[in-house]
């Protein structure tokens, strides 16, 4: 199938979303500084980053296709938690998450390419999920550790996952906590005649 856009990102579980509408695309990953600015919210947080990962690949990339980037963390008490540098990090994140409610931002950036002329756009979409842990004890998070799936994961969890069991309830998009927030990505796409039901 003809690829219909570029996916600023090396995510597998992006790429699992992006097939199950069955959009096709080019992979092309991006590396930037993903610090948060001084005070900056969550929400302003993954906006940018989503941002300036399109950016990045527009900068990188010669095509003529339009370029999909996303961004997604999770939040507790304002406070943004990204992935563990290892097992002792995990550890605090899951046991910050444990018994209480935290928020999943998932920003889409969807971008043109360059040399469209008066067709450049940049369209962005913000989801954000309420999601309601059980309690956690020590021992289930260390056993949960050894399973390899919270490396490299925002919050050290993946919800399509073994984590799954921790969910308690979750109120909006199960596809934006995994990393790509479907109904808002459709949204974007459908902009540029890009459907995902034909």
């Amino acid at each position: 199938m003809t690829a219909q856009i570029i996916l600023a990102s090396a995510s597998p579980r992006r790429r699992e979303l992006l097939d199950q509408i069955a959009v096709s695309y080019i992979i092309h990953p991006t590396d930037i500084d993903e610090t948060a600015k001084p005070a900056e919210n969550a929400r302003d947080y993954v906006i940018r980053i989503a941002a300036e990962k399109s950016v990045a690949c527009q900068s990188s990339v010669a095509t003529k296709l339009p370029i999909l980037a996303a961004d997604t963390s999770v939040v507790i008490n304002n406070i943004i938690l990204g992935k563990p540098d290892n097992e002792a990090h995990a550890i605090e994140m899951l046991q910050q998450l444990s018994g209480n409610r935290h928020y999943v931002y998932s920003a889409v950036s969807f971008r043109s390419p360059k040399g469209m002329g008066d067709k450049i756009f940049h369209h962005q979409a913000l989801s954000i999920t309420e999601v309601n842990f059980r309690a956690l004890g020590l021992k289930e998070i260390k056993a949960y550790w050894r399973t390899g799936e919270p490396e490299g994961k925002a919050g050290a969890y993946a919800i399509q996952g073994l984590a799954s069991v921790f969910v308690e309830s979750i109120k909006g998009s199960f596809s934006g906590v995994v990393g790509l927030p479907l109904f808002e990505t459709a949204e974007l796409l459908s902009k540029q005649g890009i459907k995902t039901i034909t």
